[in-house]
């Protein structure tokens, strides 16, 4: 499963545990609401601190192989480009649809 789905799926069941706990109690329900997010953010913030890391990481490197395809392709349409690819074989750079 992936880490960010993963620890979304367990903030919303920390939350409806809570507010499920909060049910029977004789309360406003806006209040129980309140109390149940604010209990399961910190229950979250200690129980889930592994689930969050690894989906922190994995956005760290998606958005770091963003960075890296942003910056080749700014160099390719700059003319720096030097005809390789990050493993260092030659690429193709013909167009397909080229007809002459």
């Amino acid at each position: 499963m992936k880490p960010l789905l993963k620890y979304t799926l367990g903030r919303m069941g920390l939350f409806l545990a809570v507010f499920l706990i909060l049910v029977p109690v004789n309360m406003n329900m806006l209040v129980k609401l309140m109390i149940a997010v604010l209990v399961s953010f910190g229950l979250a913030f200690f129980l889930l601190r592994r689930w969050r890391d690894e989906a922190t990481e994995q956005m760290a490197g998606a958005a770091r192989r963003r960075q890296a395809e942003k910056d080749r392709l700014r160099s390719a349409l700059a003319g720096e480009d030097t005809g390789t690819d990050d493993e260092g074989t030659a690429r193709d750079d013909s167009d397909p649809n080229d007809r002459s």
